[in-house]
């Protein structure tokens, strides 16, 4: 029986016109149900994800799968509850790992490699091409269609910068994390010069305050907007920004991945797993209230220095819809990933002739095969 499937009509509809009627009325008005218990016995549990932050409202798709029974451990760094989809348990308890400060600023596919309890690790396109001779990553769904990152700057300073090149042309300081992807392909495409990439970010607010809206940074477009004008008083105003992936780095970022010699282990739990993933992402940001609060909680459990409001919740699942970081791709699917996007990355990574095997092909770092076509917004 399919895992996800909606519920259906009378098989003796033709032969009683009043049930025809009213099987027609439940099938355009009943929501999609994952059966009780489906996971249980085919994987592994508890089944662990490690991600690459700490818990936010990006990662909902993941956090909304988690009962209201959970589980905060400070020391491990991780949530754990049973698992269950729209109020159906599914057999197995859900383990959500943060990463960041929390695995010491490691990526994901390094710890899915260093410890054999995770079985998923947060993926992005770039990484996994460029790592893949030693940490070989294969996605096999996306829960956000387009990349949170962002450039922002201040409106009332550059009031007619619209976009990288613009900011280019102006000359605009950009200051950035050290070691990005983003910055070496952009100079490489002409998208932005290498003297204006200040690679010094350290991911508070000061620099940018302080030279008052002289300097472009970087940031995600579903948190930073928030803090600098309600969170942050010395500014206490609104940011403009683009997107990474509208400006030619159109990469897959936080997918859920596997380690590709894991794939005929795991068959069998991706099959049943992937679509859960997928409904999830819609079930969340149709009504994200409780996982929202959950994921508040959980940030005050951990009480790390990570200070994430109902605000900042609440913020970010409006910024996904608005900025369509989450959403169907162009076929009307949830969580599938469009292999021209892979390529273009590739060829993107190529031309700034960063290091990577050059054999690489989209197959290898994705697959769509686990996808429920059915599932959407």
């Amino acid at each position: 029986m399919s895992l996800i499937a909606a519920c259906g009509g009378d098989d003796d509809a033709a032969e009683e016109p009043a049930a025809a009627e009213e099987s027609t009325t439940e099938e355009t008005t009943a929501a999609p149900v994952a059966e009780a218990g489906v996971l249980a016995g085919i994987c592994p549990d508890p089944l662990v994800i490690q991600t690459d932050w700490h818990t936010e409202s990006e990662h909902g798709a993941l956090y909304n799968l988690l009962s209201d029974d959970y589980t905060v451990d400070k020391g491990r760094s991780a949530t754990v509850a049973p698992m269950q989809l729209d109020g159906v348990d599914l057999g197995i308890d859900f383990e959500i790992r943060e990463g960041g400060p929390a695995i010491g600023f490691s990526s994901p596919s390094s710890i899915i490699y260093s410890d054999d309890s995770v079985h998923l690790a947060y993926a992005n396109t770039d990484a996994q091409i460029l790592t893949y001779q030693d940490t070989p990553m294969l996605s096999v769904v996306a829960p956000l269609e387009k990349n949170p990152q962002m450039i922002m700057w201040d409106p009332e300073t550059y009031p007619d910068v619209e976009d990288l090149e613009d900011l280019r042309d102006l000359g605009v300081t950009i200051n950035i994390f050290a070691g990005q992807t983003y910055a070496e392909i952009f100079v490489a495409q002409g998208v932005l010069s290498a003297d204006q990439i200040d690679p010094s970010y350290d991911a508070t607010p000061a620099r940018f305050i302080a030279e008052q809206g002289a300097i472009a940074q970087q940031g995600f477009a579903s948190s930073e907007p928030y803090a600098y004008k309600n969170v942050y008083e010395e500014w206490g105003k609104d940011v403009a920004i683009t997107l990474l992936n509208d400006n030619g780095f159109p990469i897959y970022s936080q997918t859920i991945a596997i380690k590709p010699s894991m794939k005929d282990e795991m068959d069998a739990c991706l099959t049943e797993l992937v679509p859960i993933f997928q409904q999830s992402v819609v079930s969340y940001h149709e009504d994200p209230a409780r996982t929202n609060a959950m994921i508040v909680d959980i940030n005050v459990q951990y009480d790390d220095g990570w200070v994430y409001t109902a605000g900042n919740a609440e913020f970010a699942t409006a910024a996904m819809a608005e900025y369509g970081l989450v959403g169907n791709g162009p076929d009307a699917i949830v969580g599938n990933m469009d292999t021209d996007r892979i390529q273009e990355m590739l060829d993107a990574i190529a031309l700034a002739g960063l290091e990577h095997d050059e054999s690489l092909t989209p197959a290898d770092l994705v697959t769509n095969e686990y996808i429920d076509t059915s599932i959407g917004f």
